[in-house]
């Protein structure tokens, strides 16, 4: 499947870069996959990388470009480039396979701002019909999720994914199934959440205004940000904001063994980590403190068949698509995925890896 979705989106390139394709010919079979994964790479150094880097990587793929359309010893050695730029790629990454790693330090935090945070987090009257809170979708006894294979959404609605575990959510760098936020900032997600309509539908001047009528919010408000200040749409979301960034997942025995504390994990789970990182492969996808590596993959998967049997279901599906801006989106019957904030073909159905902490709390997980 991944072979496969690499000729896709190689072959819709390649012509971008006046028939590169030609290169097959000049490499024998065992060549081609390196040859592959070199090319490959390099998409990814311009899609990923710094702009310097993005430059360098345009400067490389130009001067393949030209080389190619020269004479056969210089396309053969444009070839050997790709070759080259694989095989590197390919012992880079046997050489530093990523691993599970131990959650780091606690983060630094405003105690008062978190704590009111807190009280906002669970204050159903932030929702357009005072009748939800963040905490009706991550729900602390379920690892901050809510059980669910499809969430429920807000009155009137029913939505389309699954509601993600909250826990060591300041870690991620990218938030929801699409990563189509950014998780250095906490605060903008939130607000997206509260107002979206699918979730919580309020509007920011309504939420500052309520807060303000109740006696409670407005001690704490004052305590964390000063006697005279009153309550402001992005101050309540730099509040909860706060208070997710104190929901790391526990501290466990593998943890202290990562950190290489003295610790004596039973023999199955030894056996466990040593195929995680061995055999069967597991850190290719879930690596880190969060047993994710925070990219979009596509698996395959057959769509939830409620999305399309259950209308409301699907019409916040549709909507989805259509505020993202995606093309003839009357047309798409699947959640898009990551597609929807790149566009690119090659991100269609693709999701984030899920993190892999409090599996015994967070699931159902596909």
């Amino acid at each position: 499947m991944k072979h496969a979705v690499l000729v896709t989106a190689t072959a819709r390139l390649w012509p971008r870069l006046g028939g590169l394709a030609r290169a097959w010919r000049g490499l024998a079979p065992p060549c081609r996959l390196f040859a592959w994964r070199g090319f490959v790479a390099l998409i990814d150094d311009f899609a990923s990388g710094s702009i310097t880097r993005r430059w360098q990587t345009l400067g490389v793929l130009e001067w393949i470009k030209v080389r190619w359309a020269e004479p056969t010893q210089r396309r053969r050695r444009a070839a050997l480039l790709l070759l080259v730029l694989g095989l590197a790629q390919n012992k880079l990454a046997s050489a530093n396979p990523p691993a599970l790693e131990a959650l780091p330090p606690p983060a630094q935090i405003q105690p008062a701002l978190a704590e009111l945070g807190r009280h906002l987090f669970f204050e159903p009257r932030l929702s357009g019909d005072g009748s939800r809170s963040c905490a009706s979708c991550h729900v602390p006894e379920l690892g901050f999720a809510d059980g669910l294979a499809l969430a429920r959404g807000y009155n009137g609605t029913e939505y389309f994914r699954n509601a993600p575990s909250l826990l060591s959510v300041r870690l991620k760098r990218r938030l929801t199934w699409d990563g189509r936020l950014d998780g250095g900032d906490l605060a903008t997600a939130v607000r997206d959440m509260v107002t979206e309509a699918h979730f919580m539908n309020a509007d920011a001047r309504l939420i500052q205004e309520r807060v303000r009528q109740i006696p409670g919010l407005m001690v704490l408000w004052r305590k964390a940000l000063g006697p005279s200040s009153e309550p402001y749409g992005p101050q309540i979301f730099n509040a909860i904001a706060e208070y997710l960034k104190t929901l790391d997942a526990p501290d466990t025995a593998l943890d202290r063994h990562l950190r290489g504390e003295p610790v004596r994990l039973p023999p199955m789970v030894q056996e466990g980590l040593a195929l995680f990182h061995g055999k069967a492969a597991c850190n290719r996808c879930h690596s880190g403190p969060l047993g994710s590596d925070g990219k979009a993959h596509r698996l395959g998967l057959a769509e939830h068949p409620a999305v399309l049997a259950e209308p409301l279901r699907s019409i916040s599906l549709l909507r989805h698509h259509a505020t993202m801006g995606v093309p003839n989106y009357m047309h798409e019957r699947k959640d898009l995925g990551a597609y929807v904030l790149s566009k690119s073909e090659r991100y269609r159905g693709r999701f984030h890896t899920p993190s892999l902490r409090m599996l015994d709390h967070t699931g159902p997980y596909m």
